[in-house]
């Protein structure tokens, strides 16, 4: 009797152990839904036992929220396409364009041809007459040289005069004297170093008209045929996709946008297909032809290839690239922003994750992101972490409220100060890690889908990976984020 109750109490020990390595919060949770077998780790390395770490709740900003930066689209009546049609379609300069009622830009060298011509024209008489000055001042040194040759001569005649002429002709020959001297010392230095210089200058001018000259022969050689270019940018702009939309570019394609007025206009993909269009994107992977492993400079600035053309003459397609934080900051700190996040798998299936609210704050804080009003299919994991885990292993891979991490910069909450735990070094990319991630957009390109801790650099799940979709090993073909100046729509 007494074994069978010692026995009882190991037991019942045992059971007590295995609820408890997950916090006490998610303990019923544990037992619901998992009841048997391993949870997983987001890490794909670490140990699960518990109090592994301690770990430090964050308290996220809240999002820019508030009436938005635009009202309702207005809706567009038969009428006015039919008045657009009938517009007259502007000169494009040899480009071609889609859409060809809203015009081109053609940023070729053929309109350096206009600007040398205008340069030369202006030059070439200016030269001429610096030129008919040099040869006027020869001229003039040249009298001016016989004049004092003839006053020499008649100097020398004075002298022979006889001793006995009276002062006042010997004062004369002396101030004759003092005037020649100083003519001839004019003569003989000022002006042939006056003349040097000018000589100095005409022969810079005319090297410079010979290049201006060579310029402008190139440039016609290369204008013979109207002007072509790889990507024609439409004429339309605007301060963001959805401003540029409402302006008339209604079209998928790379534009100029400028948010400010005292800002330089930059280039930008802009969707305007998806969800009724209006959306600027702002990270884009497809193929793995850009290597997102980079330094928080090249975060900061942006990096990759905004579009490019695939046979149908303007650029239509987005290529792989990160738009800039700085950038991404200011355009979401204007006013509410929402973000799509689209992806597929090498399947074919695809899902979405979006926001409606979405804010990147400044480098003062590290780029801090602020999302909330989560729609889609994807799974939330910015706010909820990975479903698949539990207590801290779940907390620990949420990404509201965290700062942007490269792995030269180090802002992640893994073990913060300890250069062995970071999680951008690891997990192939610049992202808002935590400790570390159940997103992973920016992480390495894995062809195929499936891939494992012996094909990860560190062992860890590096690669493009959305948790709550398809897990920590499995990473995506496609996926892109795309931001959007929210507005209630009619």
């Amino acid at each position: 009797m007494k074994l069978l109750l010692l026995l009882t109490v190991c037991v019942c020990g045992a059971l007590t152990q295995a609820n408890t390595d997950y916090d006490d919060d998610d303990a019923a949770e544990v037992k619901t839904t998992q009841p048997t077998g391993e949870h997983k780790d987001p890490r794909g390395h670490r140990p699960l036992t518990r109090g592994r770490e301690v770990y430090t709740p964050v308290v996220a900003p809240p999002p820019v929220s508030g009436r938005g930066r635009y009202g309702p689209r207005p809706s567009v009546t038969t009428e006015t396409k039919l008045q657009e049609e009938m517009k007259e379609i502007p000169d494009s300069g040899g480009c071609v364009h889609a859409s060809e009622t809203m015009g081109v830009l053609c940023p070729t060298g053929c309109e350096l041809k206009t600007a040398l011509l205008k340069q030369e024209h202006d030059v070439k008489p200016t030269v001429a007459q610096l030129k008919r000055d040099v040869e006027y001042l020869s001229q003039t040194s040249n009298s001016v040289y016989r004049y004092v040759e003839e006053l020499s001569s008649e100097v020398r005649e004075r002298q022979k005069i006889n001793d006995g002429n009276d002062d006042l002709v010997s004062r004369y020959t002396d101030d004759l004297e003092v005037q020649h001297a100083y003519v001839k010392e004019t003569v003989d230095v000022t002006f042939p170093q006056n003349i040097k210089i000018l000589q100095a200058v005409l022969e810079k001018l005319r090297d410079k008209i010979q290049r201006l000259e060579k310029a402008v022969t190139d440039q016609k050689l290369k204008c013979a045929e109207p002007c072509v270019v790889s990507c024609p940018i439409p004429v339309v702009s605007g301060k963001d996709c959805e401003d540029v939309y409402r302006n008339g570019g209604e079209s998928s394609e790379m534009y100029f946008i400028r948010p400010e007025a005292s800002q330089t206009p930059y280039k930008v993909y802009c969707d305007q297909t998806s969800q009724n269009g209006g959306w600027l994107l702002i990270q884009n992977r497809l193929d793995g032809s850009v290597d997102f492993g980079r330094r928080w400079d090249d975060y900061k600035r942006g990096f990759g290839n905004v579009a490019f053309d695939v046979g149908k003459g303007y650029c239509e397609t987005p290529g792989e690239y990160w738009l800039g934080n700085d950038r991404i900051s200011q355009i979401t700190k204007v006013g509410p922003t929402e973000v799509l996040i689209e992806m597929q798998d090498w399947a074919g299936a695809k899902t979405y994750a979006q926001y409606q609210q979405f804010t990147v704050q400044g480098e003062a804080s590290n780029y801090i992101l602020a999302v909330d009003k989560y729609s889609g299919t994807a799974g939330n994991t910015f706010n909820t972490g990975a479903t698949e885990l539990f207590g801290v292993n779940r907390t620990m891979t949420i990404h509201n409220g965290m700062m942007f991490s490269t792995y030269d910069r180090d802002n992640d909450r893994w073990v913060p100060g300890d250069p062995s735990k970071q999680c951008a070094k690891e997990d192939g990319g610049g992202w808002w890690y935590n400790a570390c991630h159940s997103a992973n957009p920016n992480g390495r390109y894995y062809w195929g889908g499936a891939y494992t801790k012996n094909m990860a650099k560190h062992g860890t799940d590096d690669g493009i990976v959305w948790m709550n979709w398809k897990g920590s090993w499995y990473s995506l073909k496609a996926i892109s984020m795309k931001i959007r100046p929210f507005f209630v729509s009619k």
